[in-house]
Protein backbone atom coordinates (compact mmCIF):
# COMPACT_ATOMS: atom_id res chain seq x y z
CA UNK A 1 0.00 0.00 0.00
CA UNK A 2 1.41 3.36 -0.98
CA UNK A 3 -0.11 6.34 0.80
CA UNK A 4 0.79 9.95 1.12
CA UNK A 5 0.37 13.34 -0.43
CA UNK A 6 1.12 13.66 -4.11
CA UNK A 7 0.08 15.62 -7.14
CA UNK A 8 -2.94 14.41 -9.03
CA UNK A 9 -2.79 12.48 -12.26
CA UNK A 10 -6.24 10.99 -12.21
CA UNK A 11 -8.62 12.84 -14.41
CA UNK A 12 -10.04 16.08 -15.62
CA UNK A 13 -11.79 17.29 -12.44
CA UNK A 14 -8.73 16.71 -10.26
CA UNK A 15 -6.06 18.03 -12.62
CA UNK A 16 -4.08 20.89 -11.17
CA UNK A 17 -5.48 20.22 -7.69
CA UNK A 18 -3.18 18.99 -4.96
CA UNK A 19 -4.21 15.64 -3.50
CA UNK A 20 -5.02 15.68 0.19
CA UNK A 21 -4.80 11.88 0.36
CA UNK A 22 -3.66 9.32 -2.20
CA UNK A 23 -3.28 5.57 -1.83
CA UNK A 24 -2.67 2.69 -4.20
CA UNK A 25 -3.54 -0.70 -2.73
CA UNK A 26 -2.09 -3.82 -4.32
CA UNK A 27 -2.51 -7.47 -3.27
CA UNK A 28 0.42 -8.82 -1.29
CA UNK A 29 2.60 -11.26 -3.20
CA UNK A 30 5.36 -12.96 -1.21
CA UNK A 31 6.87 -14.79 -4.19
CA UNK A 32 8.76 -12.56 -6.60
CA UNK A 33 10.31 -13.60 -9.94
CA UNK A 34 13.48 -14.92 -8.29
CA UNK A 35 11.47 -16.86 -5.70
CA UNK A 36 9.32 -18.32 -8.47
CA UNK A 37 12.41 -19.61 -10.31
CA UNK A 38 13.91 -21.07 -7.14
CA UNK A 39 10.63 -22.74 -6.14
CA UNK A 40 10.14 -24.26 -9.58
CA UNK A 41 13.78 -25.45 -9.75
CA UNK A 42 13.62 -27.11 -6.34
CA UNK A 43 10.28 -28.76 -7.06
CA UNK A 44 11.55 -29.97 -10.44
CA UNK A 45 14.68 -31.41 -8.81
CA UNK A 46 12.68 -33.25 -6.15
CA UNK A 47 10.21 -34.52 -8.76
CA UNK A 48 13.02 -35.69 -11.06
CA UNK A 49 14.79 -37.59 -8.26
CA UNK A 50 11.52 -39.20 -7.17
CA UNK A 51 10.53 -40.00 -10.77
CA UNK A 52 13.86 -41.72 -11.49
CA UNK A 53 13.51 -43.81 -8.36
CA UNK A 54 9.91 -44.83 -9.15
CA UNK A 55 10.75 -45.64 -12.78
CA UNK A 56 13.69 -47.79 -11.60
CA UNK A 57 11.31 -49.69 -9.33
CA UNK A 58 8.95 -50.28 -12.26
CA UNK A 59 6.30 -47.73 -11.34
CA UNK A 60 6.72 -45.69 -14.52
CA UNK A 61 3.28 -43.97 -14.44
CA UNK A 62 4.31 -42.12 -11.26
CA UNK A 63 6.88 -40.12 -13.29
CA UNK A 64 4.10 -38.79 -15.52
CA UNK A 65 1.98 -37.79 -12.55
CA UNK A 66 4.93 -35.97 -10.99
CA UNK A 67 5.36 -34.06 -14.25
CA UNK A 68 1.65 -33.17 -14.19
CA UNK A 69 2.09 -31.91 -10.61
CA UNK A 70 4.88 -29.62 -11.80
CA UNK A 71 2.72 -28.26 -14.61
CA UNK A 72 -0.15 -27.67 -12.15
CA UNK A 73 2.20 -25.85 -9.75
CA UNK A 74 3.55 -23.69 -12.59
CA UNK A 75 0.04 -22.75 -13.74
CA UNK A 76 -1.14 -22.00 -10.18
CA UNK A 77 1.83 -19.73 -9.48
CA UNK A 78 1.40 -17.90 -12.79
CA UNK A 79 -2.33 -17.35 -12.13
CA UNK A 80 -1.53 -16.04 -8.65
CA UNK A 81 1.09 -13.68 -10.10
CA UNK A 82 -1.36 -12.41 -12.73
CA UNK A 83 -4.05 -11.79 -10.10
CA UNK A 84 -1.50 -9.70 -8.22
CA UNK A 85 -1.70 -7.08 -10.97
CA UNK A 86 -5.06 -5.85 -9.66
CA UNK A 87 -5.10 -2.65 -7.62
CA UNK A 88 -7.29 -0.03 -5.97
CA UNK A 89 -6.62 3.68 -6.04
CA UNK A 90 -8.01 6.27 -3.64
CA UNK A 91 -7.48 9.92 -4.48
CA UNK A 92 -8.94 12.69 -2.32
CA UNK A 93 -8.75 16.35 -3.33
CA UNK A 94 -10.62 19.27 -1.77
CA UNK A 95 -13.25 18.95 -4.54
CA UNK A 96 -13.51 15.25 -5.32
CA UNK A 97 -13.00 11.74 -4.03
CA UNK A 98 -11.98 9.28 -6.74
CA UNK A 99 -12.12 5.51 -6.16
CA UNK A 100 -10.76 3.27 -8.90
CA UNK A 101 -10.75 -0.54 -8.86
CA UNK A 102 -8.69 -2.20 -11.62
CA UNK A 103 -8.92 -5.97 -12.07
CA UNK A 104 -6.03 -8.23 -13.01
CA UNK A 105 -7.34 -8.10 -16.58
CA UNK A 106 -7.10 -4.30 -16.66
CA UNK A 107 -10.85 -3.65 -16.44
CA UNK A 108 -11.33 -0.45 -14.44
CA UNK A 109 -14.34 0.86 -12.51
CA UNK A 110 -14.41 4.39 -11.17
CA UNK A 111 -16.56 6.20 -8.67
CA UNK A 112 -16.43 9.94 -8.07
CA UNK A 113 -17.94 11.52 -4.98
CA UNK A 114 -18.21 14.95 -3.43
CA UNK A 115 -16.08 14.60 -0.26
CA UNK A 116 -18.51 16.77 1.71
CA UNK A 117 -21.23 14.12 1.29
CA UNK A 118 -18.95 11.16 1.94
CA UNK A 119 -18.26 9.18 5.08
CA UNK A 120 -16.33 6.05 6.01
CA UNK A 121 -18.22 3.00 7.17
CA UNK A 122 -16.23 0.58 9.34
CA UNK A 123 -17.11 -2.97 10.37
CA UNK A 124 -14.83 -4.13 13.16
CA UNK A 125 -14.53 -7.36 15.06
CA UNK A 126 -13.28 -7.26 18.67
CA UNK A 127 -10.91 -10.17 18.10
CA UNK A 128 -9.70 -9.54 14.55
CA UNK A 129 -9.83 -5.79 14.07
CA UNK A 130 -11.24 -3.83 11.12
CA UNK A 131 -12.85 -6.39 8.83
CA UNK A 132 -14.48 -4.09 6.26
CA UNK A 133 -13.99 -0.50 5.20
CA UNK A 134 -16.39 1.21 2.84
CA UNK A 135 -16.92 4.67 1.42
CA UNK A 136 -20.56 5.72 1.64
CA UNK A 137 -22.17 8.62 -0.19
CA UNK A 138 -25.79 9.29 -1.13
CA UNK A 139 -26.96 5.70 -0.95
CA UNK A 140 -23.88 4.14 -2.53
CA UNK A 141 -21.46 2.04 -0.52
CA UNK A 142 -18.15 1.01 -2.12
CA UNK A 143 -15.90 -1.37 -0.20
CA UNK A 144 -12.22 -0.44 -0.27
CA UNK A 145 -8.95 -1.98 0.93
CA UNK A 146 -10.16 -5.57 0.66
CA UNK A 147 -6.62 -6.79 0.00
CA UNK A 148 -5.19 -5.38 3.23
CA UNK A 149 -4.87 -7.12 6.57
CA UNK A 150 -7.14 -5.84 9.36
CA UNK A 151 -4.24 -3.91 10.93
CA UNK A 152 -3.24 -2.31 7.61
CA UNK A 153 -6.88 -1.55 6.88
CA UNK A 154 -7.16 0.21 10.27
CA UNK A 155 -4.07 2.33 9.51
CA UNK A 156 -5.49 3.28 6.11
CA UNK A 157 -8.90 4.07 7.62
CA UNK A 158 -7.34 6.34 10.25
CA UNK A 159 -5.22 8.29 7.73
CA UNK A 160 -8.05 8.48 5.18
CA UNK A 161 -10.56 9.52 7.87
CA UNK A 162 -8.27 12.34 9.05
CA UNK A 163 -7.81 13.58 5.46
CA UNK A 164 -11.56 13.42 4.80
CA UNK A 165 -12.28 15.37 8.01
CA UNK A 166 -9.68 17.99 7.02
CA UNK A 167 -11.37 18.44 3.61
CA UNK A 168 -14.79 18.77 5.27
CA UNK A 169 -13.41 21.45 7.65
CA UNK A 170 -12.03 23.32 4.64
CA UNK A 171 -8.41 22.92 5.70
Amino acid sequence: MDTGKSGSSAGDATEGTEAVFAAVIRPHRSLGPRGFRITMALCALVAAVAAVRFVALGFWPVGGFLALDLVALFVALKVSDRRGRAFEEILLTPFELLLRHVTHRGVAREWRFNPLWTRLHREADADYGLMRLAVQSRGQRIEVARELSPHEREDLADAFGRALARVKRGG
